[in-house]
C-alpha cells in the first residue's frame, strides 16, 4: 500500500532545518516494515500575499507499507516527529492519505496553489475524504501539506531530496550509474543528444532529480563529447525573507 505524507511550514527564517530535512529525517526512523519510495520537494509562490516562514517550500514523503498497518500508526509517528522538531512560531500542516484516495480535484486544487493564493477553507474542502491536520499557529500548513500530495501525484512537479542511493553517489560517475540507482538522465539541451551509459557525469556533487512522468529524473546539459553536467546547482545557504 502506497502512503503519501504532505508536510509544510515546519520551519522559520532562523530554523536550524528546513521542511525537507525535518522530511528526510522523518523517513530514516520508520519502522523496517515501511519502505521509503522518496521524498519529494515542492517550491510554492513567494507572493507578498502569501504568508510563509522561510522558502514557501512543502515536501512530500512517499512510504509503502504492508496493507495489515494501520494507516494510524504512520500518521501519529508523523505528527510526533512533526511536534518535537518544528520551529517555535511556525504553522505546520500534515496531509496523509493512500494514493489511490487522491482525487483529480485534489490534483487541479495542488496546480492552482502553485500559482495562487488559496485558503484553509478550501484545503480542508478538497481533503474532506482524506486526512488534514494542523498542529500549531495559524495551521496555514494544512495548504502546502495538501498541496504536496497533490502535487506528487501528479507526477510532474518538484525534485528528489530523497531516493534510494542518491546521496551515497559520487561526484564523477557514469550515466550508467545514476541509471543503476533508478534515475533517468535527459539532455536539456535545446538540440539534445541522448546520453549513453558509458557518457560521463562531471560536477555531480549535487544531485537533486526532477519528478517527471511520476519517475525521478536528472536533467543535463552537454559539456563535450559524451561528457555531461547536472543543469541546476545546489543554491547558496540561506532563507529567503518571510512575507
Amino acid at each position: 500500500m502506497r502512503i503519501y505524507l504532505g508536510f509544510d511550514d515546519t520551519d522559520d527564517k532562523d530554523a536550524p532545518i528546513g521542511t525537507g530535512r525535518l522530511v528526510r529525517e522523518f523517513t530514516y526512523s520508520l519502522p523496517d516494515e515501511c519502505q521509503v519510495i522518496g521524498v519529494v520537494r515542492h517550491q510554492l509562490p513567494r507572493l507578498s500575499d502569501i504568508p510563509f516562514t522561510s522558502n514557501n517550500s512543502s515536501a512530500c514523503a512517499i512510504i509503502e507499507m504492508p496493507r495489515e498497518t494501520p494507516l494510524a500508526e504512520l500518521r501519529d509517528l508523523a505528527v510526533k516527529h512533526i511536534l518535537k522538531h518544528c520551529a517555535p512560531g511556525s504553522d505546520p500542516g500534515l496531509c496523509v492519505t493512500t494514493e489511490d484516495a487522491i482525487s483529480s480535484e485534489l490534483v487541479d486544487f495542488a496546480k492552482s496553489v502553485t500559482g495562487n493564493r488559496v485558503t484553509q477553507k478550501e484545503a480542508t474542502h478538497i481533503t474532506r475524504s482524506i486526512e488534514l491536520y494542523g498542529l500549531g499557529g495559524t495551521n496555514d500548513g494544512i495548504i502546502g501539506a495538501t498541496a504536496a500530495v497533490g502535487l506528487t501525484k501528479f507526477g510532474w512537479c518538484g525534485r528528489f531530496i530523497e531516493y534510494g542511493k542518491l546521496r551515497g553517489l559520487k561526484a564523477s560517475l557514469l550515466v550508467k550509474d545514476i541509471n543503476d540507482a533508478g534515475i533517468q538522465v535527459v539532455s536539456t539541451d535545446r538540440d539534445p543528444l541522448i546520453p549513453l551509459p558509458t557518457d560521463r557525469v562531471h560536477s555531480a556533487t549535487w544531485i537533486r532529480p526532477s519528478l517527471w512522468a511520476g519517475h525521478p529524473v536528472l536533467q543535463v546539459t552537454n559539456i563535450s563529447h559524451g561528457v555531461w553536467q547536472p543543469a541546476h546547482g545546489k543554491r547558496k545557504k540561506g532563507h529567503s525573507n518571510a512575507a
